[in-house]
C-alpha cells in the first residue's frame, strides 16, 4: 500500500510539473519579458504600425477619430471624442487611454475593435506599451530615415576572432544572444563559395590547385584580389539590377515584340568591372544625359529606366499609357533606390509611412518631364527602341563605348532618358486615374527621408540625384550595403530589402548596418571594397555546418553563427553546369541568346505576330552563353530559370523568392543542357589518358569543387562499373544516351565507358551540393 502511495504520489508530482510546463509555454504563468530600456522605433513602432495606424496613422481619409498615432505632435493632444483623456500621458499608463483600451477586455471599448479583424495585443505587447509610457513616451524619428553614424566598434569576449570591424558587430551580437561563431570553412568550399559570390562559375582545377598549395597567411586575400580582376566579376554583379532595372528582351503586352536594350546591359557589366562608383552609378542612370559633361556613355546609362514594358496595340489611349510608364519609373527608383513602398500613395495616401498623394506625386514630377509618348503611332513595324533614344554607330562602339559586343556594324538605337525643353505641369491624380487631374505639385523628393533643398538642387532629376547621393540622406547608402549583404548572405540585414518603411522589417545589427553605410562613403562609395570588406571578414568565411543546438536558438541564422547556405541562383545553376563542364563561351555581352527550350511553348502564347511569334532557337556558341545572356520574352520568359526562382523582370525586384519543387529536380535531370554538359566533360575525360577512378575524381572537383570522400568515390565508382557492364551488355543503349546536344561528339571507341562516365556525371550534378553554395 505505502508503494502505491508513493508511486502516485511520484506520479502526480510529475503531472504537476508536465501541466506546469505547458501552461508556461502557453504564457499563462509567463513573466513579462519586457527590456530595460524599452525603444519606441524597435518596440513600440512595430506594434503600433501593425495594430494601430490602419485607423490612427497617416492615411487622413482612414483615419478615426481625429487621433494620429505616427506622430509624437498628434499623438499627445486631447481626444477629440473622449473629453479630458490623452492617447498618451508620460510616465501615466493608467490614465494613457491607449493603454487602457489596449489591456481591456470588454470589447465595447477594446483596441483595436473586433471588427477591425487586427487582432488584441498580446500579453508582451501590453507589457512593452505600459513601460514605455512609464518612461515617458518618447518617440523617435523613424530608425530609416535618421542619417546613419558610426558607433564606436563594440567589445567582444573573443577578441582573437574578428579580422575586420563589420565582425566585431557580429560576435558581440553572437555573445548577447548566447552563441559561438563555426570554425574557419576549409580551403575547398572556401573557395567555391567565394568564387560563385564574386563571380557565379565555380573555380577551375588551376585555381583550386593554386589556392591549396598557398599556405601563407595572405592566401585567401590574394586569391579574392585575382577573382575580382576576372570579367566574370561585372557580369555576377550585373545579375541583381537587372532584376532591379527590370532588363527584358521584349516589350510585353500583346504582340510582346523585340527590343534592343542589350547595349545597357553591357554597359551595366562595364559599369561593375571598372568599379564605377556608386554615387556615380546613380548619377549616371538617373541623370547622366543632364551633366554638365554629358556623353553617350553617360546617356546610355540611363537606359537603366526605359527597360519597363510598352504597348504596341493600335487603339490604346496614349496619355494612360505614358502615365503607366511615368509610375513605372517612380516605382524602380523609390524601391530599387530607396527602398520605400512609396507606390502605396499613388491612389491615396500611404497608410503606414509618411508619404502623401501630394509627396508621391512630387516625386513623380522628376520623371514627368521626359518626352517619351505613350504611343507611338504605327506599329505596324515594331521599333527596336521607343523615343527618346540613343544612336551608337560603328565609330562608337570603336572609340567611347568600346565595352559593347556588336555583332555587326549597323546604327544600334537604345530607350534613354531625356528631358522637355518646357516643363510638363504634374498633378495629383485623383485615386491615381490618368485623366483625374487635381491639385497641381512641382518635382520634390519625400520630404519625410530628407528635405529637398532649391538653393542646392535643381528641380529636375540631376537634382534628384544630387539629393539621393547626398552623404546625410539617410536611405541611399544603407540601401545599398544593406542588397550587398544580401548577395552574400542569403538575406539583409533588413529582410525587407525593398522597404525600409514602418511595415518593413527592423536591422537585425543596426549598428553593422550604419557603420556599413558611413564606411562606404567615406570611402568614396567604392563598391570592390565594400565587397572584399564582406568576403574577407571571419563572418563570411565561417563553415556552413548546423548546430542543432545553434539552429534550435536561431533557425534562420539571422544571428550569423554559421557560414551561408543557400542554392544558388537560377541563372548560375545554368552558368556552373557550362563552366564545370567545359562548354561555357566566355564572351562578355552582346544581344540575347536563345538556348534549348521546349517546343511550342512560345508559340502557344502568342499573338502570332512579329518577329518573336516563333521561338528560333540559336546554334554553335550562342547556345552555351551564360545564364543571363539568356533571352527574356516577358510574356514567356526563360522555363527552367523561372522554375529555380529567376524574376520575370515584369517590375522591379530587389529580392527573389527561394523554393524547393520537384520541377527543379526534373531541370537537373532531363534538361538538354545538363545531359550535354554531362556528355561533353565525358568525352573530354574519356580522351585524357587516365585510369576510370581519375576521371571520376577530376569530374567531382570541376562539379562539386572538392574531393570526394571515400563513401562518395566508392558509390561513383560502383555506379560507372554498373552502368558500364549494361552499356556493354546492350541492356542499355549507348548511343541513345550519347545523342543529346548540338556540341561535336569525338570518336571514342569505347562508348559503353563514355556512356557510363556520362551517367555518373549526371549524378554529380543532380547532387545537392552542386548548385548550393554551402
Amino acid at each position: 500500500m505505502r508503494n502505491r502511495l508513493l508511486l502516485l504520489t511520484a506520479f502526480l508530482g510529475t503531472l504537476i510539473l508536465v501541466v506546469a510546463s505547458c501552461f508556461q509555454k502557453n504564457s499563462f504563468f509567463k513573466k513579462n519579458n519586457t527590456p530595460e530600456l524599452v525603444s519606441y522605433n524597435f518596440h513600440i513602432r512595430p506594434i503600433l504600425s501593425d495594430k494601430c495606424f490602419a485607423c490612427h496613422g497617416p492615411d487622413a481619409k482612414k483615419r478615426q477619430a481625429g487621433l494620429r498615432l505616427d506622430l509624437a505632435e498628434s499623438a499627445f493632444l486631447p481626444l477629440r471624442e473622449t473629453k479630458g483623456a490623452f492617447a498618451f500621458v508620460p510616465g501615466k499608463p493608467k490614465e494613457s487611454e491607449v493603454y487602457r483600451r489596449i489591456s481591456s477586455q470588454d470589447p465595447d471599448y477594446q483596441m483595436p475593435t473586433p471588427e477591425s479583424h487586427l487582432g488584441l495585443l498580446n500579453e508582451d505587447e501590453v507589457a512593452l506599451m505600459k513601460k514605455w509610457i512609464e518612461q515617458g513616451a518618447k518617440y523617435e524619428k523613424h530608425w530609416a530615415f535618421v542619417t546613419p553614424v558610426k558607433v564606436p566598434l563594440p567589445e567582444v569576449d573573443k577578441e582573437d576572432w574578428p579580422r575586420n570591424e563589420l565582425d566585431r558587430f557580429v560576435l558581440a551580437k553572437m555573445e548577447q544572444k548566447g552563441l559561438t561563431p563555426n570554425e574557419t570553412a576549409d580551403k575547398e568550399h572556401l573557395l567555391k563559395r567565394v568564387s560563385l559570390d564574386l563571380t557565379g562559375l565555380v573555380p577551375s582545377l588551376e585555381l583550386q590547385d593554386k589556392f591549396l598549395a598557398d599556405n601563407s597567411e595572405q592566401a585567401y586575400s590574394r586569391i579574392v584580389d585575382e577573382i575580382l580582376k576576372q570579367p566574370a566579376y561585372g557580369e555576377k554583379m550585373a545579375v541583381h539590377w537587372l532584376d532591379v532595372a527590370r532588363y527584358a528582351d521584349s516589350y510585353g503586352y500583346q504582340d510582346d515584340n523585340i527590343r534592343t536594350q542589350w547595349p545597357w546591359r553591357d554597359w551595366l557589366i562595364h559599369a561593375f568591372n571598372e568599379n564605377l562608383p556608386y554615387d556615380k552609378f546613380v548619377t549616371w542612370t538617373l541623370a547622366g544625359d543632364l551633366l554638365p559633361d554629358t556623353d553617350k556613355e553617360k546617356i546610355l546609362a540611363t537606359g537603366f529606366y526605359r527597360n519597363h514594358k510598352y504597348t504596341e496595340e493600335g487603339g490604346v489611349i496614349p496619355e494612360e499609357y505614358r502615365i503607366e510608364y511615368i509610375l513605372d519609373k517612380t516605382k524602380t527608383f523609390s524601391k530599387g533606390i530607396l527602398a520605400m513602398t512609396a507606390e502605396c500613395a499613388q491612389c491615396h495616401d500611404h497608410k503606414y509611412d509618411p508619404i502623401s498623394q501630394k509627396d508621391y506625386y512630387s516625386m513623380f514630377a522628376f520623371f514627368n518631364n521626359t518626352p517619351e509618348v505613350g504611343y507611338e503611332g504605327d506599329v505596324s513595324q515594331s521599333k527596336p527602341a521607343k523615343k527618346p533614344i540613343v544612336s551608337i554607330s560603328d565609330a562608337d562602339a570603336k572609340n567611347l563605348l568600346r565595352f559593347l559586343n556588336r555583332p555587326d556594324t549597323s546604327m544600334l538605337t537604345v530607350s534613354v532618358l531625356g528631358e522637355r525643353d518646357t516643363l510638363r505641369p504634374t498633378y495629383v491624380l485623383n485615386r491615381g486615374v490618368y485623366d483625374a487631374p487635381t491639385t497641381r505639385v512641382w518635382a520634390q523628393p519625400l520630404p519625410a527621408v530628407m528635405k529637398f533643398d532649391t538653393t542646392k538642387y535643381p528641380r529636375n532629376r540631376l537634382g534628384l540625384a544630387r539629393w539621393t547621393t547626398d552623404k546625410n540622406n539617410p536611405l541611399t547608402a544603407r540601401v545599398f550595403v544593406n542588397q550587398m549583404w544580401q548577395q552574400f548572405f542569403g538575406r539583409g540585414l533588413v529582410k525587407t530589402t525593398g522597404d525600409f518603411g514602418m511595415q518593413g522589417d527592423l536591422p537585425t545589427h543596426p549598428e553593422l548596418l550604419d557603420w556599413l553605410a558611413v564606411d562606404f562613403m567615406e570611402h568614396g562609395w567604392d563598391i570592390k571594397r565594400l565587397v572584399k570588406q564582406i568576403v574577407t571578414s571571419a563572418t563570411y568565411r565561417q563553415s556552413a555546418k548546423i548546430d542543432p543546438k545553434k539552429h534550435a536558438v536561431d533557425p534562420d541564422n539571422i544571428y550569423l553563427a554559421h557560414g551561408p547556405r543557400y542554392r544558388i541562383p537560377a541563372e548560375f545553376v545554368r552558368d556552373v553546369v557550362l563552366s564545370s563542364s567545359g562548354l561555357l563561351v566566355p564572351k562578355i555581352g552582346g544581344p540575347s541568346v536563345k538556348p534549348y527550350q521546349p517546343e511550342g511553348l512560345w508559340e502557344s502564347a502568342t499573338s502570332g505576330r512579329g518577329v518573336l511569334k516563333e521561338y528560333i532557337q540559336d546554334r554553335g556558341n550562342a547556345l552555351y552563353r551564360r545564364g543571363m545572356y539568356t533571352f527574356i520574352k516577358l510574356t514567356v520568359p526563360p522555363p527552367s530559370m523561372i522554375i529555380f526562382d529567376a524574376s520575370n523582370r515584369d517590375q522591379c525586384e530587389v529580392v527573389r523568392s527561394k523554393t524547393n519543387t520537384p520541377l527543379q529536380a526534373l531541370v537537373m535531370m532531363n534538361d538538354p543542357t545538363v545531359l550535354e554538359a554531362s556528355r561533353v566533360l565525358a568525352q573530354n575525360l574519356m580522351q585524357e589518358k587516365s585510369p576510370a577512378q581519375e576521371k571520376i575524381t577530376k569530374a567531382f572537383r570541376r562539379i562539386v569543387c572538392r574531393k570526394p570522400t571515400e563513401k562518395e568515390t566508392a558509390i561513383l565508382r560502383g555506379y560507372f562499373d554498373g552502368q558500364t557492364a549494361l552499356f556493354k551488355q546492350n541492356k542499355l543503349n549507348a548511343s541513345k544516351v550519347l545523342d543529346v546536344g548540338e556540341y561535336p561528339q569525338a570518336r571514342i571507341a569505347d562508348r559503353a565507358a563514355w556512356a557510363a562516365l556520362m551517367q555518373v556525371i549526371e549524378t554529380i550534378y543532380n547532387m545537392e551540393e552542386a548548385i548550393t553554395k554551402t
